[in-house]
């Protein structure tokens, strides 16, 4: 049998190939077989190119069709695909391309110019445009190409993917996704979720990380379900295409942003079945808001880069109620266990490190096996970096509700990470861009609240007086906006700080490590 990802998606596809698969919100309809022929096109081209065995496809565009079909030829013609944030700016995509070492790299038009001088400079062979509009250099190269492919026979083990992934130390870690691995999740979410064939995905999410591209995306394409496809969080486009709908993904902002309109009501959700929140905490505000503007209460879940979906509040009643505050049961055939620092299991409602163990959990780092091994315990299961409990109680304005003792609530993260608007910041890589700007002597980045991202990115900042980045220079305002807006050229927007303190000095303890929790209480508010 061919383990191939895309096999397993063609096997579900509908009886009816002329039906309608991609509705656009510009009104474009793409068909199954727009969806065949398209992909074979692709797959055509990339195997024409002569790529060596494994070779890595890296891919920085804007949402389209067409890039989710360059997804699926990837993974078609047996090939590794990458994906990368469009917000990612040049010393990023450096890095990424660097270390991947990509036989191919698609982006935008816009970007041809430096992107192309990154991937030369690094060997890549290939590089190709493609645009939201359908145009660019990869689709009239594809064009020529025969719209048949036989896909390639893939083994359960082999590399479907390489999902990026910062850790505390600032170096990336490119996650390795085999098709076993992202087969057996998308089958446990298709029977845990209840998809079904008349399903209508609205999807909203960008396609570059986990949630976009591989839940919300493989839900659909494994039940044979039609997708109206928007290229971004739009509440015009909410309006207009969710009373059509039955399924809608997004993080908390989507929700708390819904929430803020006026018109959204429990008519515009009349044909909804399912609504998911995830890639980062909802808030029980929310929660509680949503079920009483619209009746329904929506499903949180928890996964990572690294194991795609863990955790799930159920879909079924039958099966358990949806509890806000938590992020559910392990899904089937997935382990969770909660230790402590010694690795012993924690009691019910006792606090400690969330590990994991299934079928959906990686391979390893791209060309880290000390990191890999690092996060594995010598039982098999990988340590999350994550901080939770099973059961216990969660407390609201309401007071407080016992939890029951299969119900995962994640409190926190022992890893130094912050989670803004769904994307992952990691401190440790803003402070680098910071440490090296003339008149910064040190920086401390932390997350603090924020009710509508969840969390935002603040930058504390030790200057050098004296230079010419000296707050003296510009003034307390001036010196915030000259660091700001130097960032903003050399990172994703997403990442770039929304305040800047400035201090004489950051806190730290004896061993000489910085407080960030002295410095969240002191700067805890925008």
């Amino acid at each position: 049998m061919n383990a191939n990802l895309f096999a397993l998606f063609e096997s579900r596809f509908p009886a009816d190939r002329t039906a309608c698969c991609i509705e656009t919100h510009d009104e474009l309809y793409y068909t199954w077989d727009d969806l065949d022929r398209a992909t074979a096109k692709l797959a055509n081209l990339l195997v024409a190119l002569k790529l060596p065995a494994g070779a890595r496809v890296a891919v920085q565009v804007e949402k389209s069709p067409e890039a989710l079909f360059l997804y699926l030829a990837t993974l078609r013609a047996g090939y590794v695909y990458l994906p990368l944030n469009t917000a990612y700016q040049e010393a990023e995509i450096d890095y990424f391309v660097g270390n991947a070492e990509p036989s191919v790299v698609v982006c935008s038009s816009a970007n041809f110019g430096w992107v192309s001088k990154v991937a030369f400079r690094h060997g890549t062979a290939h590089v190709f445009t493609l645009d939201d509009d359908r145009s660019g250099s990869l689709l009239a190269r594809a064009a020529s190409h025969p719209d048949k492919f036989e896909t390639v026979a893939s083994a359960d083990d082999d590399l479907a993917a390489i999902l990026y992934t910062s850790g505390t130390t600032g170096r990336s870690k490119g996650a390795m996704l085999t098709h076993r691995n992202l087969a057996s999740n998308a089958l446990t979410l298709h029977a845990y979720w209840g998809w079904r064939s008349d399903d209508v995905l609205l999807h909203m999410l960008p396609i570059f990380h986990v949630h976009g591209l591989f839940v919300a995306s493989h839900g659909a394409l494994l039940a044979g379900a039609k997708m109206i496809w928007a290229p971004k969080l739009d509440m015009a486009q909410i309006l207009k295409f969710l009373p059509r709908s039955t399924v809608m993904m997004g993080v908390p902002t989507y929700y708390v942003r819904m929430l803020q309109e006026p018109r959204f009501d429990d008519d515009t959700c009349r044909r909804m079945r399912l609504f998911v929140s995830g890639s980062a905490p909802l808030l029980l505000e929310t929660f509680d808001a949503f079920r009483e503007r619209t009746g329904h209460t929506i499903l949180e879940r928890y996964g990572m880069s690294e194991t795609v979906m863990l955790v799930s509040n159920p879909y079924d009643e039958a099966v358990g109620e949806r509890i806000g505050g938590t992020v559910g049961t392990p899904l089937p055939g997935v382990s969770v266990r909660v230790v402590d620092g010694e690795a012993n299991a924690c009691a019910v409602g006792e606090i400690g490190n969330i590990e994991v163990k299934g079928p959906n959990v990686f391979k390893g780092y791209w060309r880290m096996p000390e990191k890999t091994a690092e996060e594995f315990t010598a039982d098999g299961w990988f340590r999350t970096g994550d901080v939770g409990r099973f059961g216990g109680e969660i407390v609201s304005h309401a007071g407080a509700r016992k939890v029951p003792d299969n119900y995962v609530t994640i409190v926190g993260r022992s890893k130094d990470l912050i989670i803004s608007g769904g994307y992952n910041v990691y401190p440790k890589e803003i402070e680098s861009f910071i440490d090296e700007m003339p008149g910064v002597a040190e920086s401390a980045v932390i997350g603090v609240p924020h009710q509508e991202f969840g969390e935002a990115v603040v930058a504390v900042v030790v200057r050098k007086p004296g230079s010419d980045f000296d707050e003296a220079a510009f003034g307390a305002a001036g010196f915030e906006a000259k660091l700001i807006g130097t960032l903003k050229t050399r990172i994703a927007n997403f990442k770039v700080p929304k305040r800047v303190h400035v201090v004489n000095e950051l806190p730290r303890n004896t061993m000489g490590k910085v407080q960030k929790n002295v410095l969240r209480q002191q700067f805890g508010a925008l």
